[in-house]
């Protein structure tokens, strides 16, 4: 009977050991947030998002107040072709969903199906910046250039800006997958995967900002 009670005991408290330690292995932080260096890099990449969001607001705000001041040239539903901006949109945001695979694949420590995401995320973003500059290539043919009018020189500054922060991505990417081609998963990789995840689904939200403002209010308004 003794004997009996003491494994019951010892049963329970393995239990009970083994729940902690699953509680304690739940609550760990992401790979991404494991070390001290990973955490600094995330907070400075919020910082620089949060500046450029300043920026983009003002483009935003110049383009509102600017975008019928024409000089006489092709006016908005003029110049926009909503079949090639709704493509650029689809690709955008498919880039998107790809980076997210990318940071899953990388919370599971699977550095392989990680680069194929995130090599598709490049080709994604890749085929949208070949988009935007044939889009540029049209309008400059239907007299629409930086310095064509007021509207011109807004559009250029607003759109061409967003189209630098994609090629900045894709240098970005481009470097962080030549950079650890032969390397897995680890806490000083994760972060700098994440960083430019947070990047790039910041490009994307500006870019559902500029379809809306841009296209669909002066195609449609």
């Amino acid at each position: 009977m003794g004997l009996t009670t003491e494994t019951g005991r010892i049963g329970a408290a393995v239990r009970a050991a083994g729940r902690i330690e699953s509680a304690a292995h739940d609550k760990a932080p992401s790979i991404e947030l494991a070390t001290q260096e990973g955490r600094n890099k995330l907070i400075g990449v919020w910082l620089f998002i949060a500046a450029e969001s300043v920026l983009f607001a003002s483009f935003f705000a110049v383009y509102l107040a600017l975008r019928h001041s024409t000089m006489s040239g092709p006016t908005t539903k003029e110049l926009f072709e909503l079949p090639l901006v709704f493509a650029a949109t689809a690709l955008l945001l498919t880039s998107s969903f790809t980076s997210v695979m990318a940071v899953l694949n990388m919370r599971q420590l699977k550095a392989g199906p990680m680069k194929m995401w995130l090599a598709l995320t490049g080709l994604l973003g890749l085929a949208f910046l070949l988009l935007e500059i044939y889009e540029f290539n049209h309008y400059v043919h239907m007299k629409h250039t930086f310095v064509s009018s007021a509207f011109g020189t807004s559009f250029y500054s607003l759109v061409g800006f967003h189209g630098a922060h994609v090629t900045f991505g894709l240098l970005w990417l481009f470097a962080l997958l030549v950079r650890n081609a032969r390397r897995g998963v680890t806490p000083y990789i994760a972060p700098k995967v994440y960083a430019f995840s947070l990047y790039w689904h910041f490009v994307d939200l500006v870019w559902v900002f500029i379809f809306t403002v841009v296209y669909l209010m002066g195609k449609v308004a």
